[in-house]
């Protein structure tokens, strides 16, 4: 798959990046995706919620009655379940909701998400920002040049773009990343994948190497 360079102002520079076949003509495979991202929002979670038990609950241990001759039922203390003012029972406890997933499975995710946004025309590479300065109104030029101002976009940084991050990170719709820290959920939430041109040269290195 041929994408053509832009500069930041949305023309062509000229150059072409050929993206490869493995990684961006795969068929996807939904049911991995939705893997991938369940595994993502699951550690996103705190799990710090908690009940108080009837060990916990505040309220007398005594016994209401005594067991028999009332000709009611057995009643302990006011702490009981059943009671108003009493314990919680099945109520969630503190617990972690991460889990694990195969490391084959998560790349095929990846590549799937990306074999989407391949197919739906929705990436865009954009030559390497050269910014002495962070500077966010810069950085909405450039999404206003490409006709994305609005949509959500994922960026692709390159190792060196510590001033495109911090120019991008104060705009809603745009999420910044490295390439090595690219994950399924970024790419599927993304209406726009946006390729630095240095990231996504990376994609043609790796498949050269595989090759060799």
């Amino acid at each position: 798959m041929q994408v053509d360079v832009l500069n930041i102002e949305g023309k062509k520079t000229g150059r072409t990046i050929e993206l490869p076949e493995e990684i961006f003509g795969v068929e996807p495979n939904d049911h991995v995706i939705y893997l991938s991202v369940k595994q993502y929002l699951a550690a996103q979670r705190q799990g710090t919620h908690k009940v108080q038990t009837r060990a916990e609950v505040q309220g007398a241990s005594r016994k209401l009655h005594k067991q028999k001759g009332t000709g009611g039922s057995r009643k302990g203390n006011i702490r009981n379940p059943l009671y108003k003012g009493g314990g919680t029972i099945f109520g969630p406890k503190p617990r972690d909701y991460g889990f694990k997933l195969n490391r084959k499975v998560k790349d095929l995710a990846k590549m799937s998400a990306l074999a989407y946004k391949a197919k739906e025309n929705a990436i865009v590479i954009l030559e390497d920002l050269a910014l002495d300065t962070p500077k966010t109104k810069t950085f909405t030029g450039v999404l206003k040049a490409l006709n994305i101002a609005g949509k959500k976009a994922l960026f692709v940084l390159p190792d060196n773009g510590e001033n495109a991050y911090l120019s991008l990170r104060n705009i809603p719709t745009v999420e910044g990343t490295l390439l090595s820290d690219m994950n399924t959920y970024d790419i599927v939430n993304a209406q726009v994948l946006i390729l630095s041109e240095s990231a996504a040269k990376v994609f043609t290195e790796v498949e050269v190497e595989e090759n060799v």
